[in-house]
């Protein structure tokens, strides 16, 4: 986990551009990196956007835009603030956009004080088309910067056939569903294209604050990562604190407060890294508030000391309503309860994070963010968490460009390697009916015949992944299946929803979806062509002739995003194709923001309409979702290291071959399990 001083230097073929773009919810950031063969990479920001007044290495850029009346955009950024803007604005009878990005919620993710209003998108564009704008104009300016400052090879980099990894971070929570329309809106942008040599990955802005700490130093050498030196940190005896406590393997917890969310995520040292990298140790969690003006929310300090508020010319003056100089007066008590939800917010959602951690303890809080600079803030947050034995730390760095710079220290530095699953994931199945189990019996009415002639109960769950299970990025859950039909060409294409359970039923009750139907919400649908995979003829018991096909299905949850394989054994070796996920989009808060779009494909962008008929397959390959189904069995694997083939399924009948799943998280005795894929 080295910093950006003990970095290697980079071993790739050719030079290449690493660009990350911080859209934040009212002002945004750039920051980039340059590979060159044979040198240390290097973390830039860009500190220069057209129409700034002044230029500062902490320099952003308000996340706004003008639209005309034919959908144009005519204003960006801080453009859109300058000097008689909104006077043009009002002539040429332009709109404004702001808090955008809020569109793209969950619909499970409210704001915290409940009475904030988001503005609507402007002219019927959807949330994608104004991102897709915001993101065009941030690569116009980042280009724009490097070719100025690094002559000769900023062009390079931005020559055709280059190759550009964007990063975009988004909030904690965020996941399948915000990510495809984030990434629709980077292709629309030109960002990246189907076929192209450009990348496009996510990271949290929790992570990727954490990241910027290491980055900047976090982890001493000296102590080889066991101890965490914040040798930046503004309080030097909670510093020490800090670095006593997190050598014993104990928790910290990130804040990035920013313009208008807290993210707070929760880390310690992999004790079985040698302290080379983090884990994630409890779901993160992401809050909506309201912001207000830059200066009062970074600038206030002393709630004893009044604050003048400029609204004016020096020619406006009204002493009864505290006005003088163009200047409105308030007084530092009357500003305080602006900051109180925030600061609520904050020691709520803290101390809710400590508690979640069931096997670690957290003893220290680092707080990162524009809103951290805030000192009235720190010092409320502080005098009140420290009561409760945490040690509250704010790295002495430019905080409000954490996240864009630690999204580019994520892809080189990569110091996170575990994440925590935040929900219970698995398919719906059918389980073949055992007269031997007391729950089977119960269900016996529901039972229905297979094609093989079996009789299965419907309605079952089966679990890949368990909630707060703390996953490797590199690991894969498999389930092995096999699916039958009377036709070959139903077979060449594969088509199955993971669902993720949202209810607090315990394992063996959400066993069974019936128990509580209304918590199953499906995460995403896995499809994969199998066009080239052997589909042998085989008969059943009946003598009825069908086709089968052997598949594992692979999924990968510890990297930032959802990766799907699908694998089969071909002469004795395995074979593995990328499977697509596509997402649901009415996951998002704002449905009308997305104008009814649901589906889209994270390989393709595949957009399913509303009123459109989703069959699972298209053509001939259509199967009717209904019993009795064709014959299909399912036994679990997991891969991970040098278990790469430790089966959970023990045995298989050479008739009426199926897998015998006995080890399963629920498994009674000789519990057999079959779902349709």
């Amino acid at each position: 986990m080295p910093t950006s001083d003990e970095r290697k230097p980079y071993s790739g073929p050719r030079r290449k551009l690493l660009l990350a773009f911080d859209v934040g919810t009212t002002y945004s950031g750039i920051s980039y990196s340059i590979l060159d063969p044979g040198s240390k990479p290097e973390i830039h920001g860009v500190h220069k956007f057209p129409g700034q007044v002044s230029v500062g290495g902490d320099a952003k850029i308000p996340s706004i835009m003008y639209y005309d009346q034919s959908g144009r955009v005519r204003a960006v950024g801080a453009e859109a603030e300058r000097e008689g803007i909104d006077i043009m604005a009002e002539e040429e009878k332009w709109v404004k956009t702001k808090w955008f990005k809020l569109h793209l919620r969950p619909k499970k993710m409210q704001f915290s004080s409940g009475s904030l209003t988001l503005p609507p998108l402007p002219l019927q564009k959807t949330v994608v088309e104004v991102l897709s704008d915001f993101l065009c104009y941030l690569n116009e300016c980042a280009k724009q910067y490097i070719q100025e400052h690094h002559p000769g090879i900023g062009n390079d980099v931005w020559a055709k056939g280059s190759e550009i990894h964007y990063i975009l971070p988004h909030p904690n929570g965020w996941e399948g569903p915000q990510r495809s329309l984030m990434k629709q809106a980077a292709e629309n942008a030109c960002l990246i294209t189907g076929g192209g040599p450009n990348q496009l990955s996510f990271v949290t802005e929790g992570e990727a604050s954490l990241n910027r700490c290491v980055e900047k130093g976090l982890i001493n050498d000296s102590i080889r990562g066991w101890y965490l030196d914040f040798y930046s940190c503004s309080n030097c005896k909670a510093l020490t604190i800090c670095v006593q406590r997190l050598k014993r393997g104990e928790g910290m917890i990130m804040v990035d407060a920013g313009g208008g969310t807290i993210d707070m995520s929760v880390y310690a040292l992999d004790p079985k890294s040698a302290g080379k990298w983090f884990e994630e140790i409890a779901q993160p969690q992401y809050i909506i508030k309201e912001k207000f003006d830059k200066k009062t929310k970074c600038g206030f300090r002393n709630p004893q000391d009044p604050y003048f508020v400029q609204f004016g010319t020096v020619r406006d003056r009204n002493p009864h309503l505290h006005i003088q100089a163009g200047k409105l007066r308030l007084e530092g008590k009357d500003i305080t309860p602006f900051f109180e939800p925030s600061i609520d917010c904050i020691i709520q959602g803290v101390l809710a994070q400590r508690k979640s951690v069931l096997r670690r303890a957290v003893s220290s809080v680092f707080l990162v963010g524009g809103f951290s600079n805030n000192g009235y803030l720190f010092k409320r947050v502080k005098d009140t968490l420290e009561q409760y034995g945490l040690h509250v730390s704010r790295p002495d760095t430019l905080l409000n460009k954490a996240v864009a710079d630690g999204a580019i220290a994520g892809v080189l530095d990569r110091p996170v390697r575990s994440r925590i699953s935040r929900n219970a994931f698995g398919v719906e199945c059918g389980i073949i009916y055992d007269s031997m189990l007391k729950d089977h019996v119960k269900r016996r009415s529901q039972c229905v015949e297979m094609l093989s002639g079996e009789m299965a109960i419907p309605n079952g769950f089966n679990l890949l992944l368990r909630k707060d299970t703390q996953v490797p990025e590199t690991e894969e859950f498999r389930c092995s299946y096999t699916r039958g039909s009377r036709n070959s060409q139903e077979l060449r294409v594969v088509e199955k929803q993971i669902l993720c359970y949202h209810g607090s039923l315990s394992a063996d009750k959400y066993k069974w979806m019936d128990n509580d139907r209304a918590n199953y919400k499906v995460a995403c649908t896995i499809r994969a062509d199998l066009t080239g995979v052997p589909i042998p003829r085989c008969v059943n018991p009946r003598g009825q002739n069908y086709y089968k096909v052997d598949l594992d299905v692979i999924l990968i949850f510890g990297a930032t995003e959802l990766m799907a394989k699908v694998a089969w054994k071909e002469k004795g070796r395995e074979k593995r194709r990328d499977a697509e996920v596509i997402y649901n989009t009415e996951d998002i808060a704002d449905e009308q923001g997305v104008r009814g779009l649901r589906l889209f494909n994270e390989g393709l962008s595949k957009v399913t309409r509303p009123n459109e008929k989703q069959n699972l397959f298209t053509g001939d390959e259509h199967i009717e979702d209904a019993w009795p189904r064709p014959w299909v069995t399912v036994g679990g694997t997991k891969k991970s290291g040098r278990d790469q083939n430790k089966k959970f399924v023990a045995s298989a009948k050479p008739k009426n071959p199926r897998f015998i799943v006995d080890s399963n998280p629920w498994a009674e005795p000789d519990a057999e399990w079959s779902w349709d894929f």
